[in-house]
């Protein structure tokens, strides 16, 4: 199944928290159980420089059997973003090495005015 197309607004200087659900094809959660998580941000695809990274433990909390993903910008990161926009994806590796793209999009960051 292709991964699915979220969009992110992040506004820099704040903290940015989600929560995503991994359902199945009967919208039941999928257990995360022994799973785990990667996501980046980055100028473009291609980018050699990642804007924001994200793994299990480190601003990714998988949920386990609730299926849920936690994503966490904490705000001194968000304040140091050096770009106006950028493009995501979500990855979630199962212990037996499946790796699953489960969402992907755009991201905006809003300029922050209080400093």
């Amino acid at each position: 199944m292709p991964a699915g197309k979220t969009d992110l607004y992040v506004e820099k200087g704040a903290t940015f928290a989600t929560t995503l659900t991994w359902r199945d094809v009967n919208n039941n959660p999928v257990d995360l159980t022994g799973y785990t998580a990667r996501l980046q941000i980055r100028r473009a695809a291609a980018a050699e420089d990642v804007l924001v990274g994200l793994t299990s433990g480190a601003g990714l909390t998988l949920g386990g059997a609730a299926g849920t993903i936690a994503v966490r910008i904490e705000a001194t990161v968000t304040a140091a973003i050096p770009a106006d926009a950028g493009v995501y994806d979500l990855e979630l590796q199962a212990a037996d090495g499946t790796v699953t793209r489960l969402v992907e999009g755009t991201v905006t960051f809003s300029p922050e005015v209080t400093r």
